[in-house]
């Protein structure tokens, strides 16, 4: 149950999220948002006017084209023939409102802008260069020069690196259909930046505004200079990239987008481009594509943010306004410009014409019903790359369609490969995107969601049987404007001898959709939902962060939406679910899945294909492989295969009854007492509530944190911790991995009291509840994420009927898992499925594998520091994964740490009612059966250091070197070494902090308190690793060109002593030994002739700090930080740790970090180590079936673009 737990939270970037099924499986997957109907016009505009894009077009065409003259063909903003959206929006009598407080306008040179005031975090602003141009407009001999070129305008740029040590992040990517350039900074420039004249203050005294600094560096990628030298180094950095994220993840996206946009020009316009290109590019070539492209009338800024809209508009027209498209188009060829001039004649055919400059220019062959959309123009031009060329990936020559006798098509692709160990199935329908611009789109699109929603339960539902086909499910349809249309799709993970089951069974609950819809108590159920998370998105309103809302803007923009408030949305949202009908929601239903009901005999096919891609491991020894014809004839047969209704569960409205709370009251009498501390704190009192945390002991042992935050409005999180995770499992005698599997079974079962397994999850998602367990090293976690207010609502209006509160609800399941979960042998058996499907793809995985072994060798082999093995996951039964589990989940041992959008007191009072009467001899039985139950650690021993430790580090050190089948050159190199934990506490005894304070020849009476302070090693630590992670880049990337990325980390552990540091380097495999070498000079240089310096370590702390504070407004962040204040397992963590983190941050001095690294000795006793891929056995590259190498956009997210 609990992995099928959904929430339907319609947040600004991300309206409709499905989460479950499988929680890790979705950290790994495509996440794509879907575009919400609560969307943007501008208060410069009349909202009846159209879509946003369109009044940046009325409002240029009034203005004279005179003054932005080039050369170059004009950005469409400038032809009074171009109408974006024309053909699409047919503006109605009932549009939708707008957001009063956004702000558009247009400079004379072209340039456009968009301002969006808001409120959080205060003092900080987000700036966002959108340049309209991305790998989809380069030409056959540019493959990858717009991603080269962003790398050569973003790091070429002086005046970004002033930006540094401002407590600023920026960035830049590229991306099929764009490029961006971003600045997150403080509002006002940090004291000692030396920029508080007027130069920097609009020429104002006082304090200097960032808000200066940032367009600066946005303004000069416009102009850049394009060094040789710059190119050089980002040329290197562009191909050390490529071989980086060149995973098998990586590969199957590739596949999947060249097989989904076969017909137009995505399939060959990678961002990543051609390797040979790449190496050949002289100044030049970079030169041609900015100043063909990055033209002041092709670009959108946005600004989001704490700022003063009058202040903004006049630095944009001070930094940006004196931009020319001329000046750029004078330094082209003649030759450059006709082939500008080509191509821009041809784009007047595609989506980013006729719908949205913003899209990319493509075509798509639509999969609705109705005539097939193809390109049937007579233009010679090859515009969407339909004839083969020099570097195709022959693959993608030879994806025929097959025609079906029912008149419709599938699309089908079978890509196997020696990395992948499970099948999945990837079945597509491109749609139109349908802008949301009235009330009618508005009440369609909710229609949708609810839709969606409901399919995704019904499909996890399906997945929850004693023996589940797939491992993984996933049906959504999302807005892409990166593709250029609406994509609608199911994604699937199976083992692969169940492949055909699998497809069977999923395509057959889309059939049942499509064709019978939904349940009026789905409608209810999931529209409920809907207008809770509008509630809490407009109780949020302009304190939802700068880059939530930047990202919703864009994205809005982009698809042509209507921009509303978080408050507008809410009462559109109420009005739309109060006049919805069950024919308007199964009406949507019938379009979502009309694409499978058209394969079927006797019903009318759409026009289009379906494209269907599965991928599974090359050797497969099963006994039925998926090729194409047997892809085809399973979807075929699934789509005719008999379905029949859905049929309602009964959902409880509440899981423990009034009469058995009454009872269990009368019992236990539940009491407060006062809170311990290991940091030196004062017990707290047992009757009071206190600021800013309320720490107490409930009268079973219970542990209990809880704080009031309006960070996230009407949302909650809960964290419960039990010390011990797999070192407790193998301390108390458990077969390997017993815990972990126990915590995984549980996360696949649900069923407790009286309620089965769909009654709980069903109960869940009615109250918008999301739970997450887990087991490390440490813990066994259980994370909760809920709503503050009442929820399982039924009817709207006067015809309400509320549900209980969100905080009550969590805590009905946290009391049940506790005290009454019922262990399910065929939830042990999809844990086990996990578990073993993990493993093989850490296996096969270049990183996974090598960070695993050196842990290993570094560990010496113990089993509780690495994956669980395929024996000992099999050797685990049910009752010894039900023992290890609950003998953790004692009340006197584990914590409860609740923070949210309510009442302290009122919590309290829950709190009290529902885990107060738990019996504090709960699950004291199962302890008690533990094979070495005597040596179990329980609280109250009074303990000042960690009772767990990391084995002592094998030495001699060694360099380990690991080899992985792949006919793809990848490397990956480590070096890492021996440190303490989060506070300071090392393997063999003994804390950092007194190391230092002995090792110090001279301290003063301020050094011996501020490193006796329990928060000391912890800021430490953190501030090292960010001045180790800088100079890795400087050195490692910068200066010596051997990596794209470097990165250095602490294991952070906080109940076991010890733990380790790892410095990770991708590289060429040609390279890997340099660059690992680069980064042993580069720990070396900190203690010898390069040590940290004041600027270190200021422009470190603001980073530290910042980051704190900005994670401080999520409620997951501060339940994570309340989590072990109270526990006697992780010593010197307490209220402290909270409320003096920024203070021990700027407290600490170079001297302080400069004896941490010596007494860390970073530069002796390191294990290095190097993955290499090599040829898998008998492989020769042409002739077993392989494609050739294919790279496409970056990581393993379908809509992920290329980060530079």
């Amino acid at each position: 149950m609990f992995a099928v737990l959904v929430t339907v939270y319609f947040l600004p970037h991300n309206d409709l999220t499905v989460d479950g099924f499988s929680f890790s499986a979705l950290k790994t997957r495509h996440k794509r948002p879907i575009t919400s109907p609560i969307t943007t016009t501008t208060k410069l505009h009349d909202s009846n006017s159209g879509g946003f894009f369109a009044k940046f077009v009325n409002e240029i065409q009034e203005k004279s084209t005179e003054q932005t003259k080039s050369n170059l063909p004009p950005h469409p903003s400038y032809s009074r023939d171009y109408q974006p959206n024309k053909s699409v929006i047919n503006i109605p009598s009932s549009p939708l409102p707008s957001h009063t407080t956004t702000v558009s306008n247009t400079l004379p040179n072209g340039f456009s802008y968009c301002i969006l005031p808001n409120a959080s975090p205060s003092g900080r602003f987000e700036a966002h260069l959108q340049v309209f141009t991305g790998s989809s407009s380069e030409l056959q001999h540019q493959q990858g020069l717009a991603h080269l070129t962003e790398h050569v305008a973003y790091m070429g740029s002086r005046k970004r690196e002033r930006l540094f040590g401002t407590g600023s992040q920026t960035n830049a990517y590229t991306d099929f259909h764009h490029t961006v350039f971003y600045a997150s900074c403080p509002v006002d420039i940090p004291d000692g930046q030396g920029y508080t004249n007027s130069v920097f203050n609009g020429g104002n005294a006082g304090k200097g505004k960032m808000v200066g600094l940032a367009f600066d560096a946005l303004a000069e990628v416009m102009e850049a200079s394009c060094e040789d030298s710059r190119l050089e180094k980002e040329r290197q950095a562009v191909l050390s990239e490529m071989t980086m994220v060149n995973t098998i993840e990586y590969r199957v996206e590739c596949q999947i987008l060249s097989t989904l946009h076969r017909e137009n020009r995505l399939a060959k316009r990678f961002p990543i481009g051609k390797e040979d290109l790449i190496k050949s590019w002289t100044r030049e070539d970079v030169v041609e594509f900015h100043r063909t492209h990055y033209r002041p009338d092709n670009v959108l800024l946005y600004v989001v943010g704490d700022v003063d809209i009058p202040d903004v508009e006049r630095y944009i027209r001070e930094k940006f306004g004196g931009l020319s498209a001329e000046k750029h188009g004078a330094e082209l060829k003649e030759d450059q410009r006709e082939k500008a001039e080509s191509f821009a004649r041809e784009v007047t055919r595609t989506v980013k014409s006729e719908q949205s400059w913003h899209f990319p220019p493509t075509v798509h062959e639509w999969s609705e019903k109705g005539e097939r959309c193809r390109d049937e123009s007579e233009s010679s031009y090859d515009l969407h790359l339909q004839n083969r060329y020099d570097m195709d990936d022959e693959t993608l020559n030879n994806l025929p369609e097959v025609s079906l006798p029912t008149g419709g098509a599938i699309r089908p692709h079978v890509f196997k490969h020696e990395l992948l160990q499970s099948f999945s199935l990837h079945l597509f329908a491109k749609r139109r995107i349908r802008p949301i611009v009235t009330v009618e789109d508005f009440v369609a699109s909710i229609a949708r969601r609810i839709v969606l929603a409901a399919m995704q339960i019904r499909l996890n539902v399906s997945a929850r049987g004693e023996s589940p086909p797939f491992t993984f499910v996933e049906f959504n349809q999302l807005d892409s404007a990166r593709e250029g249309c609406a994509v609608c799709s199911l994604d699937l993970m199976a083992e692969p001898a169940r492949w055909r089951e699998a497809v069977e069974l999923a395509v057959g609950e889309i059939k049942r959709l499509g064709l019978y819809g939904l349940t009026i108590s789905e409608v209810e159920r999931y529209g409920g939902a809907c207008l809770t998370d509008a509630a809490q998105v407009a109780a949020q309103g302009d304190r939802i962060s700068h880059s939530d809302q930047l990202g919703y803007l864009m994205e809005t923009v982009s698809c042509g939406h209507a921009f509303m408030s978080p408050e507008q949305s809410y009462i559109q949202t109420e009005k739309a679910l109060q006049s919805l009908t069950l024919e308007q929601v199964n009406e949507e239903a019938r379009i979502l899945c009309e694409h499978i009901v058209g394969l079927a005999d006797g019903e009318e096919p759409i026009g289009g294909p379906v494209v269907a891609i599965g991928c599974g491991p090359k050797d497969n020894a099963s006994a039925d492989p998926c090729d194409k014809d047997a892809l085809i004839d399973t979807l075929v047969k699934a789509a005719n295969r008999e379905v029949y209704p859905e049929e309602d569960i009964i959902v409880p409205r509440s899981l423990v009854s009034e009469e058995d709370l009454n009872a269990s009251i009368e019992v236990q009498k539940p009491e407060w007492r006062s809170g311990s501390f290991t940091d030196g704190t004062p017990d707290t009192p047992a009757d009071k509530v206190t600021t800013p945390l309320t720490l107490r002991r409930l009268s079973n042992g219970i542990r209990v944190g809880v704080t009031a935050s309006d960070a996230e409005s009407q949302r909650g999180h809960l964290r419960l911790v039990a010390p011990g995770g797999r070192m407790g499992e193998k301390r108390l005698g458990f077969a390997p991995g017993a815990a972990a599997l126990g915590a995984r079974t549980m996360q696949e079962g649900g069923a407790f009291g009286c309620w089965t397994r769909e009654q709980v999850e069903l109960f869940c998602v009615d109250h918008l509840l999301m739970v997450e367990i887990n087991c490390n090293d440490e813990f066994i976690t259980l994370d909760f994420v809920f709503p503050t207010t009442e929820v399982g609502n039924i009817g709207y209006g006067d015809e309400l009927k509320a549900g209980i509160n969100g905080c009550e609800a969590v805590l009905q399941v946290v009391r049940e898992i506790v005290r009454g979960f019922k262990w399910e042998a065929d939830a042990l058996g999809r844990a086990k499925a996990s578990f073993h499907s993990t493993y093989d793809g850490l296996y096969k995985n270049l990183e996974g594998m090598s960070a695993e072994k050196i842990i290993g060798e570094m560990t010496g082999g113990d089993q509780s520091f690495v994956s669980v093995g395929h024996e000992e996951i099999d050797a685990v039964t049910l009752d010894e994964a039900k023992h290890a589990v609950m003998s953790q989940l004692l009340p006197s041992e584990i914590e409860v740490s609740m923070v949210g959008d309510f009442d302290t007191k009122e919590a309290l009072d829950l709190v009290l009612k529902y885990l107060g009467t738990i019996p504090a001899d709960a699950n004291e039985e199962f302890l008690a059966k533990a094979p070495n139950a005597d040596q179990a650690v329980r609280s109250g021993s009074g303990a000042v250091a960690p009772t767990y430790t990391v084995p002592p580090l094998p030495l001699p050190a060694r360099q380990l070197d690991f080899e992985l089948e792949d006919p793809d050159p990848r490397a990956i190199a480590y070096v890492s070494g021996a440190a303490p934990n989060s506070w300071g506490f090392l393997a063999g005894g003994g804390n950092l902090a007194d190391q230092i304070q002995s090792s110090d020849k001279n301290p003063s009476t301020f050094d011996g308190q501020r490193r006796g302070h329990p928060l000391f090693a912890r800021c430490a630590l953190l501030l090292i690793s960010e001045i180790v992670n800088r100079r890795l880049f400087s050195n490692v990337r910068e200066k010596r060109q051997l990596t794209y990325d470097a990165n250095f980390k602490f294991t952070g552990y906080e109940q076991i002593g010890g733990g380790f540091f790892l410095c990770t380097v991708t590289a060429s495999k040609e390279k890997a030994q340099e660059a690992m070498e680069a980064c042993k000079e580069t720990l070396e240089a900190l203690v010898s002739s390069q040590p940290i310096s004041n600027d270190n370590l200021e422009s470190a702390k603001r980073v530290v700090v910042n980051r704190h504070e900005g994670e401080m407004r999520t409620t997951r962040y501060l339940s994570e930080l309340m989590s072990g204040l109270q526990l006697d397992a992780v010593p010197k963590k307490g209220p402290l740790s909270l409320t003096d983190f920024n203070a021990m941050v700027q407290a600490i001095t170079v001297k302080d970090l400069q004896l941490a690294l010596a007494a860390l000795d970073v530069t002796n006793n390191l294990y290095t180590a190097i993955g290499k891929t090599i040829l898998p056995k008998d492989y020769v590259e042409g002739k077993d079936g392989s494609p050739a190498l294919t790279r496409g956009p970056v990581g393993g997210t379908r809509g992920g673009p290329l980060t530079g």
